[in-house]
């Protein structure tokens, strides 16, 4: 069983012990070893290569004088500890990125469309940046990309060969900094459409991830896709630090499916930090409010997964005018931007509070260093 933990399912990438896929080994007097391995679906495609390597390792075994392999398939029980198994492993694993790892990291996630996520991301970060904070923003929705213009930044992405990382396209807010990364800033214009599939799109949020020089920032806000694809899978995988904040609207139909998206995020052992209602209510001219869109569905979500509802975002015409126009309505003035300054306060102060490395023993020890060094001692 020892030497069974060197085969390593390829498609789920731990060892076939820890997922409970080696179900028992008996070793005869004449040196023959049995050996019973439950697969995932008896079809797998991958047997054949399981079959190499179980035969490679066991036969190289003092003492052995032949090997012979049973198959058996896992209960549904068992494939779902399996998975788990892999995810955690994932998690604990992940591969080096540029994003520091004192860079508290919200992925801003929907079920669907159309509930204002995008506006939710690019005002949260306006509102932190706002604060004196260094925040990095990800346009991972590649297909539907938007931040550019919701910013009213225009640039295009490039970087020095010296340092050979990609530079993001900076903008000062007050005493904070966004530093943004998009699409939106690779192709010539904004109506350019991406026909990309899965490993295509995961490979352009790898870049994003590992071939951009974001230096120090307290927060990065991601923007993500819709649903639960390739891209959310994929991040979840690079960024396991990554903690999660679930865009709905009012409306039953949106909480149902962004239910999803939240276990989805469990699944892959990320922390859901809270639910944003978004188009709450609207608020008209003479102060009243109306529900247009019902009532409650940010709560009963927030009850359903387990986590506080962090704001409701009124209706507000302001909103889409200053994504039109480039002018974040955080920034403003009115119902909405007070509900983001709200929203960025309850972030900064309870749901996610940035990395206090002051008192960190690395962080001393590089500062007396540098003191040290600084003196020429």
């Amino acid at each position: 069983m020892g030497v069974l933990r060197g085969v390593i399912d390829p498609e789920l990438g731990t060892d076939i012990v820890e997922l409970g896929m080696a179900r028992s080994v008996a070793i005869a007097d004449d040196g023959q070893v049995n050996v019973t391995i439950a697969l995932t679906t008896s079809g797998c495609p991958l047997r054949a290569q399981i079959q190499r390597e179980v035969r490679a390792r066991v036969s190289g075994l003092p003492g052995v004088s032949s090997v012979h392999l049973s198959w058996e398939e896992l209960t549904p029980e068992e494939k779902s500890k399996a998975m788990a198994r892999a995810r955690l492993n994932v998690s604990k694993n992940a591969p080096d990125t540029e994003v520091p790892t004192t860079t508290r990291i919200l992925m801003v996630a929907s079920g669907k469309g159309g509930v204002g996520k995008s506006s939710v991301t690019v005002n949260l970060s306006a509102a932190l940046a706002r604060r004196g904070f260094t925040v990095g923003v990800m346009d991972a929705d590649i297909w539907g990309f938007s931040i550019p213009r919701m910013l009213g930044i225009e640039g295009r992405l490039g970087g020095s060969p010296e340092v050979g990382k990609i530079e993001p396209i900076e903008m000062q807010i007050g005493e904070g900094l966004l530093k943004v990364v998009s699409m939106g800033f690779l192709v010539d214009n904004e109506e350019s459409a991406l026909m990309w599939r899965g490993l295509i799109l995961n490979r352009a949020v790898q870049h994003f991830c590992e071939d951009v020089a974001w230096g120090p920032m307290d927060y990065l806000i991601i923007d993500m896709p819709p649903g639960t694809g390739d891209v959310q899978m994929g991040l979840a995988k690079m960024l396991p630090q990554a903690e999660m904040v679930v865009v709905t609207t009012p409306a039953l139909a949106a909480q149902k499916v962004a239910v999803r998206v939240a276990n989805m995020g469990r699944a892959n052992y990320l922390r859901i930090v809270g639910v944003v209602e978004n188009m709450s209510t609207y608020v008209a001219p003479d102060g009243s409010r109306h529900d247009l869109f019902g009532a409650g569905g940010g709560e009963s979500l927030a009850n359903e997964v387990g986590a506080p509802l962090l704001a409701n975002i009124p209706l507000d015409g302001a909103v889409a005018g200053g994504g039109d126009t480039g002018q974040p309505v955080a920034l403003g003035e009115g119902p909405a931007s007070d509900a983001y300054q709200a929203l960025a306060d309850r972030i900064v102060n309870e749901a996610a509070p940035p990395v206090d490395m002051a008192g960190c023993s690395a962080r001393l020890l590089a500062a007396a260093e540098d003191a040290l060094e600084a003196s020429g001692t």
